[in-house]
């Protein structure tokens, strides 16, 4: 598997995989697609989200990332487009679980990590919420900016905490489960992208050393700001974190 980064041009004149990326920051759902790229030993090429760039904008057809182009097909954004299209351009390995019900299951659990209401969004909610009251969490300009784009309510905000900790309790309950039958991940049949995403997504809790993951002092401390409950909470997923870096994720992230 390779990959480089590449100036937008390039990458509409190149053809095959294509991304776009945050650069400076890891967020998870860019992490975790290149951990599913990764594992799969897929090559692709990485752009640096330029919002302002309006052709990269309408050529991926997103202002976030990250955005999946394969050939000439239409863009992807969602995570859930993005490990289909990786399950199929790479079948083996598997991000999936072949039991019906247990690829339901991991659906619904990768939906718990990326998705609306979903662990990531909860916690971008609540760095957000702390943000605007001056309590920690992201910059004010940073959590303005995030506020307009995301629908930020004071609400949805407040309760943000209570979401992400109820999240990882369950997350954590389960690879304790899983832990005490032998297995060292989400479910019986090995490693999936569910193991991939909880990798990724707990770094808005806890982000890698810096000599694994170097980024902005600012953006290390707003992932950082947490309390002893929630640290508490993670700490399960921790411990699966470093051994999915260890077994199946690159060692030094590329920002």
């Amino acid at each position: 598997m390779a990959w480089d980064y590449i100036s937008f041009n390039k990458a509409v004149a190149r053809g095959g995989l294509r991304m776009t990326v945050v650069g400076g920051v890891p967020s998870p759902w860019g992490e975790a697609a290149k951990g599913i790229f990764h594992v799969k030993g897929l090559d692709w090429s990485a752009v640096r989200l330029d919002p302002a760039n309006r052709d990269l904008v309408e050529w991926f057809g997103d202002k976030s990332a990250p955005s999946v182009v394969y050939d000439d097909e239409p863009p992807r954004s969602g995570w859930k487009d993005i490990l289909l299209l990786a399950e199929r351009l790479a079948p083996d390995p598997g991000l999936l679980p072949p039991d019906p019900e247990d690829h339901a299951l991991a659906l619904d659990l990768a939906h718990d990590f990326c998705g609306e209401g979903g662990l990531g969004w909860s916690r971008r909610l609540w760095l957000t919420h702390t943000g605007l009251r001056g309590e920690g969490g992201f910059a004010e300009p940073v959590a303005r900016y995030l506020a307009a784009k995301y629908g930020y309510s004071e609400q949805a905000g407040a309760a943000s905490r209570g979401r992400v900790i109820g999240l990882l309790t369950g997350f954590a309950e389960r690879l304790a489960a899983q832990q005490a039958k032998g297995s060292d991940y989400f479910f019986d049949c090995g490693m999936t992208s569910v193991d991939i995403y909880a990798a990724t997504f707990v770094g808005l809790l806890q982000p890698l050393p810096d000599d694994v993951c170097a980024m902005r002092e600012s953006t290390r401390a707003a992932f950082s700001d947490t309390d002893d409950e929630t640290r508490e909470a993670a700490g399960g997923m921790l411990k699966h974190r470093d051994l999915m870096y260890e077994r199946w994720l690159e060692g030094a992230l590329r920002l």
